[in-house]
């Protein structure tokens, strides 16, 4: 359902996708904050934006983070295709996860969700 007969700031809404009445799948917005959902979700992020790891390097940056809660998140970022699991030949096999470009591309919205709850946590 499209909010029509108003008047959209062209820096928040610059297109049709954000002209919505509720939350919708197709909405930018929506998209974006679904890519970092989920508690741990912008650690796991974090720690592979310094390049790729394994599971055993993510869980070592990561101590509090159950193996089970990593492993979800892992297998939901890379059905979002923001991380890629690669195999590294070897004894023993190793598997290596890395950012895919659209993952690497969540950096400025890392750094500015950051810088804003700076600014939120300074105001109250």
């Amino acid at each position: 359902m499209r909010a029509e007969g108003r008047r959209w700031d062209a820096e928040l809404v610059p297109d049709g996708r954000g002209r919505t009445a509720r939350p919708e799948a197709g909405c930018p917005v929506e998209v974006a904050l679904a890519a970092v959902a989920g508690r741990w979700t912008t650690l796991v992020l974090r720690e592979l934006m310094h390049g790729s790891a394994s599971y055993g390097e993510l869980r070592g940056r990561l101590p509090e983070i159950s193996s089970k809660v990593l492993a979800e998140r892992l297998q939901a970022l890379g059905e979002r295709e923001l991380v890629a699991r690669e195999r590294v030949a070897g004894f023993p096999v190793r598997t290596l996860y890395r950012l895919t470009p659209a993952g690497e591309a969540l950096r400025p919205l890392l750094v500015e969700l950051y810088r804003t709850g700076v600014a939120l946590s300074s105001t109250s």
